[in-house]
């Protein structure tokens, strides 16, 4: 873990575990469902915006879906493929390893920077951010797709619960998610104009637990977090998270819920041809007028009619 005195931010998760999850997860054949969901939507949303990207960055995403995605739309005409197990091999187009917390690029070097379920994983989002801001053009735009908000939140219940009755104490299983309201605050704050952010909920259907358990391994999604306990979860509590799981979170018919929270973001670069707020003053029409209502000043008292 990084030292907080140094000015570095905690590492929040092993991202050296985390490559060798998703490289063990990709020789055994990933389970995609999930990110092709979220390509496909990232392709429809960017042709929303009619124009075209010349050249653009598809950072973090684990194979080429997006990349597939994005290619029939004619909107891009190169595309950089950056992520830490990047082969020029396994994608089509261009393609770089490259940790999404350190970018190799020149500032102002991308008109489009895209990424589907990778940000969630990244230790300093907030620098990351920053960096992708400064690697665009002015007026380029970013499109991004992570995990968020309640993603999984059945499961961290459930395994807080039963760790908690078996074990006497918790540890760190299910990886923190940041909120929507706080990811359009990370996105002013690295300096994005126009910034919007929404969440489409996802929910998935499993017959048991371990369906849900053999997805996320299959994703290269378990627990990669820093300060993960050492020692496996012991058989009692994998059996009595079960159990808490099937009893608050199962439908009537038996099959078990888990959350998804797909949190969109999208910002683009300064540019003096985007629309700006108006300076203060600036209106030309009283809000009175426009409201049809008459003016009084912050101390005039309003005489109501008496009640009959």
């Amino acid at each position: 873990m990084s030292n907080p005195r140094s000015g570095n931010p905690p590492a929040i998760f092993d991202r050296a575990l985390l490559r060798a999850r998703r490289r063990r997860a990709t020789s055994h054949g990933n389970e995609n469902f999930l990110l092709e969901r979220a390509a496909g939507d990232l392709a429809e949303r960017l042709r929303a915006v009619t124009r075209r990207f010349d050249l653009a960055l598809d950072l973090g995403t684990p194979n080429s879906a997006l990349r597939d995605a994005l290619s029939a739309s004619g909107q891009i005409g190169t595309t950089v493929a950056a992520e830490p197990l990047a082969s020029p091999r396994a994608n089509a187009g261009l393609a770089l390893a490259a940790d999404e917390e350190a970018l190799p690029f020149r500032d102002e070097s991308f008109d489009l920077v895209v990424s589907a379920l990778a940000l969630h994983w990244v230790n300093d989002l907030p620098g990351t951010l920053l960096q992708i801001r400064r690697a665009l053009k002015p007026d380029g735009l970013f499109l991004a797709v992570l995990a968020g908000g309640e993603t999984l939140t059945e499961l961290r219940q459930s395994l807080a619960a039963a760790e908690s009755e078996i074990e006497g104490g918790l540890s760190p299983r299910v990886a923190p998610f940041v909120e929507v309201r706080a990811m359009g605050t990370l996105l002013q704050r690295a300096g994005f104009a126009l910034p919007v952010t929404d969440v489409d909920r996802l929910t998935v259907r499993y017959r048991d637990l371990g369906g849900l358990f053999r997805d996320l391994r299959a994703m290269g999604a378990t627990n990669a977090l820093a300060e993960r306990s050492g020692k496996p979860l012991r058989r009692e509590t994998v059996s009595r998270t079960a159990e808490i799981y099937a009893e608050r979170f199962a439908d009537a018919d038996g099959r078990l819920r888990a959350t998804f929270d797909l949190l969109w973001v999208s910002g683009w670069a300064p540019h003096e041809s985007q629309q700006q707020a108006l300076k203060p003053g600036s209106a030309k029409m009283r809000l009175a007028d426009a409201l049809g209502t008459k003016e009084r000043s912050a101390g005039e008292r309003v005489t109501r009619p008496a009640k009959t």
